[in-house]
């Protein structure tokens, strides 16, 4: 089975360093809310585990793709890796996290109140979530591998239906950054420019996945060949956390039990 598409960006792969960066300072910025046991459904690569997992009592990740997860088992012994598909989170008993991080997953996921209402369940009282998801006001094009996007008000009334208190903040770019997304938008404008019909708003999910991929890979190497220098010496530094705002690039959600 093929793990890198362009929607799991590798840390391999010089034309995805920006995003791979940009969701690598995500877990660093959680670092104040983790402690305990902790939970991550939709752990991917297992990018953060380094980060975050010295600072857990407990750590259980969770991936719905098994190659990934025994992938994973040998580099970090300490950690509990499961295969599972949720919601829900079968076999885990309610109020046992203090932590559950989550990161760019909740997009993926059709019942995404099923969800969080599943991650408020294994919360224990007072225990916290983490969640990102990409920030819609700033995607470049519609997103076949997902379910949907939010807006910040979005995203706070559904987490706010569940949970007793939401925060919300954002994963922000410097202008190293911003002029990357900037050469982003210019190339994607210049694929989509041929979308007359506006097809990718009216065709299923399923047949725009592999297009979607082809195009985007060749537009993240196009990127690379135009300004090389900045698409590698982005760092993840170069991401920082910001409060509520219209132009984080990332969502970046808070939640208390």
């Amino acid at each position: 089975m093929a793990t890198y598409t362009t929607e799991i960006a590798s840390d391999k792969i010089v034309s995805d360093n920006p995003i791979h960066q940009r969701l690598l300072q995500a877990y660093y910025e959680a670092q104040p809310y983790v402690k305990g046991q902790v939970l991550e459904p939709g752990c991917g690569e297992g990018r953060g585990i380094a980060v975050l997992s010295p600072q857990t009592k407990e750590y259980l990740a969770l991936d719905k793709i098994e190659e990934v997860i025994e992938k994973l088992k040998p580099q970090f012994p300490s950690v509990d890796f499961r295969a599972a598909v949720f919601p829900p989170f079968i076999g885990i008993e309610d109020n046992t996290f203090d932590t559950v991080i989550s990161f760019q997953v909740i997009e993926h996921i059709k019942e995404d109140k099923l969800f969080l209402e599943e991650i408020h369940r294994v919360l224990k009282p007072g225990g916290q979530g983490v969640i990102t998801t990409p920030n819609i006001k700033m995607s470049l094009s519609r997103n076949p591998w997902h379910e949907r996007e939010y807006t910040n008000q979005e995203l706070k009334d559904l987490a706010g239906s569940i949970f007793s208190k939401v925060e919300m903040k954002g994963i922000a770019g410097n202008e190293k950054v911003m002029a990357y997304h900037e050469q982003n938008r210019a190339s994607v404008a210049k694929i989509t420019k041929f979308d007359i019909f506006n097809l990718q708003y009216r065709l299923p999910n399923a047949l725009l996945r592999i297009p979607y991929d082809l195009l985007n890979r060749l537009n993240r190497n196009n990127l690379q060949k135009q300004d090389e220098g900045l698409v590698t010496e982005i760092d993840r530094t170069d991401y920082f956390l910001r409060e509520e705002h219209e132009e984080n690039l990332d969502l970046f959600c808070v939640v208390t039990k």
